[in-house]
């Protein structure tokens, strides 16, 4: 094979050599530091001779440039490491893989289907003693689901699955060699990120290639491999960054790619990186040939492609990304590597091989730290999760890990500390974040007289992610779409048999306007009356937000504050307790608790709060904990959704609040948030508690970046759930506030919905939820007592609740108070010309001893407090909607 050939495949389409003037034009833009495209970058990939010295040299000054801004100039980093093959069965079959095995080899040789905890501790603690910093557990793909022998190791050993242990082994490293462990476990879901965030400071997966066909057709080199499809890869990565993993990824070149794909898989890699910021390192790497495997013919990876590969990667990815060659696999032309534009060396270990290629060993240390000298560079170690994110701490860094990071690392520069031996740190929950209050805990009074501090938060270009590329995801939901269609046939339909509504007609009244919007919210109101009567019902209930400390980066929410924000608050759980028995001393059936993901958080705190308050009002219900805290306490405990749930009912919940749900379309929710769970999970979690006997409500946010496809998938999903469950207690119709809303301020959500959009909404979560969900909640927090009397003449029958506090919609900026006598509510129903009745949380009957105290009280607490101006907003500002964790009263 000649550097000429196409990408160095041998199975890649043939593609000829670039033209001089393209190679000349792409090398000058370069040079100049204009941003390539695909087709240039194909072009400086095939750069040879003294085309390639100039293309490295260019790249080189970039390098210099980010090193120069990151404050270690002349600095190449290296991590000193072990690497530990937690097990070699795979369920893909790579063709170019050696590192993977079967079972009967295992036995053959004496080895277990997993190492066992002495084997990866006795490796450890070997690389402690000899100054290692990082633990680089390395596994196949989900074994166990190829692997009945697998599955048994799993079973005998008491884990679910091998990310289970996987966590488990991490915590022992942890505790006993202050190793700190670097992840490469395959793909992993959101929730798996959750799951082992806390036990390790990094994590990482090459993408390999975006070249779909590499995969998909049979002789590929990952034909018949399910984990390594380039859409499930790119997936993963993102995940990483929703999660604010510090991530690990990059390129193996030289596998039948041409230079064209490389060149797309080098601006996928980017994409994902300037979405998130969450890619620490990519590793370029090339292609050796092995033999016992498919591949064992396929010539090597040329030096001259690899050079050129790593330059090019430099111009796409810029002078901050931090890029890295494997220096075992290039016989010793480390200059050349240097000089293209790498900032790293890797994992070089002192103790162990590299098991994925055995054949190459590692160069010595010395060796490496004299080549770079010679290159005008210094060799200083880092630790496996880089710099920059050590120095950003949270969210990148979970807090039960700061301990360990901060024992290892500078200060100063997020690099290793010199001198250091690694010495095993209990793996604990930070200190008890609720044994006293801090920050503003009158935030839900003061909300109203004093107003927010200021209208967003302190990082608040930092924890969203990168605005630029989501106004580009965003921009086909700014402007709201039409869609005409048989509006009179959907309606006869409607009114006849809304079971029956294909999406086409059901997308065609989600559109309709004038007359037709009229006569929609016509037939939802008799769909109403049919279902549920004329009656109105409302609950005596206090919200409890118990911290609004989070970093999940949820591009709605003015709620979540930085822990060091002047706004930032967190209740001790005597304050909660303290609110719940206030409450039901004014006839409240029920709390709604729900706060921010507190990085402090424990996963069993939720099960104190749920204690705590049962504790001090046994009879009082316990409506808490969205999805996505029920998720946060399941990983975080290292418990199942299921089990966690279980020790919630038993901790005192009663029922949780469907939030969290926003949009079920993941092409929406990934505009909205950064970091909160998938639709998919979300449905799990809710599913999960209907099975164990935990009902909940259900919602959706809307009028943001949404359209109405949205809503009708989102409405259709529900509908589903609820056939199979029963579940659902209600729906909840949560209009998108947007005065203070992040995603608002940065140019990239509408103002709300329309008042055509509110009634639409509501009318149609009436047609498309009957018979299934038959209570349909409007919120006067969101839409003021006008609105809400509206949305009841318009499938609505029920108000939702006296709140007494409301703490979420305020700070994004609704006009409508924190709270609603009971004679509020009443006066809403009268406007809509019916009568209004109490319920529990389950739509039952309200005992009279809690009537009578709701009636003595109007059903709020004394003392408090008007809203500030009392002003009416316009109709876009009225539209308001969930923000932070969830409203309350649902």
């Amino acid at each position: 094979m000649t550097s000429t050939g196409p990408a160095t495949s041998a199975t890649g389409p043939d593609r000829s050599r670039p033209t001089e003037n393209a190679m000349r034009r792409a090398l000058r833009r370069a040079r100049d530091g204009v941003a390539l495209d695909a087709a240039e970058a194909a072009v400086l990939l095939q750069a040879r001779g003294g085309d390639l010295d100039d293309l490295a040299a260019s790249a080189a000054r970039l390098r210099d440039a980010g090193l120069e801004d990151a404050g270690r100039p002349g600095v190449i980093t290296y991590s000193k490491s072990v690497f530990i093959p937690l097990t070699r069965l795979c369920r893909d079959t790579c063709h170019y893989c050696t590192f993977v095995t079967v079972p009967g080899k295992l036995r053959r040789s004496g080895h277990g289907m997993f190492m066992s905890p002495d084997e990866v501790l006795d490796i450890a603690r070997k690389g402690a003693a000899l100054g290692c910093k990082e633990a680089l557990i390395t596994l196949g793909d989900k074994p166990e689901d190829r692997w009945p022998e697998a599955r048994e190791w799993l079973d005998a050993h008491g884990y679910d699955d091998t990310l289970a242990y996987v966590r488990a082994v991490s915590v022992r490293i942890l505790e006993e060699t202050g190793l700190l462990p670097h992840l490469n476990p395959g793909v992993m879901s959101w929730t798996d990120f959750q799951r082992l965030k806390p036990v390790a400071p990094s994590m990482g997966m090459m993408l390999e290639t975006t070249a779909e066909r590499l995969w998909s057709e049979p002789g590929g080199p990952h034909h018949g491999s399910p984990d390594k499809e380039p859409a499930v890869r790119l997936r993963v990565l993102e995940d990483a960054g929703r999660s604010s993993v510090p991530f690990t990824s990059g390129l193996l070149i030289g596998i039948g790619e041409t230079y064209e794909e490389r060149a797309e898989s080098l601006f996928a890699l980017r994409r994902v990186s300037r979405a998130y910021h969450g890619v620490q390192e990519l590793i370029i790497q090339n292609f050796r040939a092995k033999p016992d495997t498919a591949m064992r013919g396929m010539p090597d990876a040329e030096l001259d492609d690899l050079v050129a590969t790593v330059a090019v990667a430099r111009h796409i990815l810029g002078p901050s990304a931090c890029l890295q060659a494997p220096p075992n696999l290039v016989d010793g032309e480390y200059a050349r590597l240097i000089g293209a534009g790498i900032d790293d060396w890797g994992g070089v270990s002192p103790v162990t091989i590299d098991h994925v290629n055995p054949e190459r060993p590692w160069p010595r240390i010395e060796r490496l730290a004299e080549e770079s000298a010679a290159a005008g560079f210094s060799l200083r170690e880092r630790l496996c999760v880089y710099p920059e994110f050590v120095l950003r701490g949270e969210p990148w860094l979970d807090p039960r890990l700061r301990p360990h990071v901060a024992a290892l690392a500078d200060p100063v520069t997020g690099l290793a500390r010199e001198g250091v031996r690694p010495e095993g740190l209990p793996w604990q929950e930070p200190d008890e974040v609720f044994a006293a209050p801090t920050g503003r805990t009158d935030l839900h009074r003061t909300i109203d007289t004093e107003g927010r501090s200021g209208d967003r938060r302190e990082d608040f270009d930092a924890v969203y992610g990168d605005w630029g590329a989501l106004r580009e995801a965003a921009a086909p939901g700014l402007v709201p779409e039409r869609i005409d269609g048989d509006v009179r046939e959907a309606l006869r339909l409607a009114a006849d048999d809304p079971t029956r509504l294909s999406d086409a007609q059901a997308l065609a009244l989600l559109h309709a306007d004038g007359p037709a919007l009229d006569a929609l919210c016509r037939v939802a109101d008799d769909i109403r009356k049919s279902a549920v009567g004329d009656d109105v019902t409302y609950i005596v209930t206090r919200n409890i937000n118990f911290t609004n400390v989070c970093y999940t980066g949820c591009r709605f929410c003015a709620f979540a504050q930085r822990r060091t924000d002047a706004d930032a608050y967190t209740l001790s759980l005597d304050q909660v307790a303290d609110r719940a028995a206030q409450a039901w001393d004014v006839g409240a059936v029920e709390v709604c608790m729900q706060g921010g993901i507190h990085p402090d958080l424990p996963g069993t705190a939720y099960f104190d709060i749920a204690r705590a308050v049962k504790e001090r009002v046994p009879d009082i219900h316990v409506h808490a904990f969205s999805p996505m805290e029920v998720v946060n306490g399941a990983s975080r405990t290292g418990l199942s959704i299921r089990d966690w749930l279980a020790a919630a009912k038993e901790a005192g919940l009663d029922s949780i609040p469907g939030t969290a749900a926003e949009i079920l379309d993941d092409e929406v929710r990934w505009v909205l948030t950064k970091g909160k769970l998938p639709a998919a999970t979300w449905t799990e979690v809710v599913r999960t508690a209907h099975e164990l006997g935990i009902r909940s409500s259900s919602t959706m946010m809307y009028g943001h970046v949404d359209q109405p496809r949205h809503w009708l998938g989102h409405l259709r999903t529900l509908a589903g759930i609820q056939r199979e469950t029963g579940g659902f207690t209600e729906f909840v119709t949560l209009p998108f506030i947007h005065t203070n809303a992040p995603v608002y301020l940065a140019g990239i959500a509408r103002p709300g919905p329309t008042v055509r959009d509110n009634r639409a909404v509501t009318a149609m979560a009436r047609v498309l939820l009957h018979p299934y969900i038959t209570n349909i909640q409007t919120s006067w927090v969101k839409l003021g007592a006008e609105g809400a009397a509206e949305m009841l003449r318009s499938g609505a029958n029920d108000l939702g609740g006296t709140l007494m506090e409301e703490t979420i919609s305020r700070m994004a900026g609704s006009s409508y108070g924190s709270y609603k006598s009971v004679r509020d509510l009443v006066a809403i129903a009268e406007a809509a010309g019916r009568p209004a009745r109490a319920r529990t949380t389950l739509y039952g009957a309200v005992p009279e001893e809690r009537r009578a105290a709701a009636e003595a009280s109007d059903g709020h607490l004394p003392e408090l407090l008007p809203v500030i101006g009392g002003s009416v907003p316009d109709r876009r500002s009225s539209d308001s909607g969930e923000a932070g964790t969830g409203p309350s009263g649902a």
